[in-house]
């Protein structure tokens, strides 16, 4: 089985798409890690606040059948393609790290937002504090306390359960 971390975003009706986010991927690898889940400001543009956090599951997926199932969720809940690269987002999944691999394709592993965004790299250290990044062979809790960029983020409280 392969570690996965999967970066979850949305700044259109965030409390629900976080909570679809979870119980989908619940749904395809079982037992999930969750982080905190964070606030934050959009970055690269101008729009609502962005809840994020991090995910860690395990699976036996290959890296395209991972991001395949993350565009199919996306999809499935309203994820317009095609659009402006920094825009809102009813969801985004993210595969960040698949293992210690490093590649570029399918998609780049791991992940560059892991030490350039707050609101990946913080829920991540949060949940793999002890877990080497591939490349830079420091723990995902050395770069988060090593991290100077100034971006507003904060941790918010949320309910991951359905209120009926």
């Amino acid at each position: 089985m392969t570690q996965i971390y999967i970066s979850v975003g949305s700044n259109t009706h965030r409390d629900y798409y976080i909570r679809m986010a979870v119980q989908e991927l619940s749904a395809v690898f079982g037992q999930l890690t969750l982080s905190s889940v964070y606030e934050s400001e959009a970055v690269g543009f101008a729009g609502d606040a962005f809840y994020n956090m991090v995910i860690g599951a395990t699976t036996a997926f290959s890296v395209t059948d991972c991001v395949s199932v993350f565009k199919a969720i996306e999809d499935r809940y309203g994820r317009v393609r095609g659009g402006e690269k920094f825009c809102g987002r009813t969801l985004d999944l993210d595969l960040l790290t698949y293992d210690q691999l490093i590649c570029t394709d399918p998609v780049e592993l791991p992940r560059a937002e892991i030490v350039e965004n707050a609101f990946v790299l913080w829920p991540l250290a949060e949940i793999a504090p002890d877990t080497l990044h591939p490349v830079l062979q420091q723990s995902y809790r050395e770069l988060w306390q090593h991290y100077t960029k100034q971006q507003k983020i904060w941790q918010v409280p949320f309910c991951f359960e359905l209120s009926l």
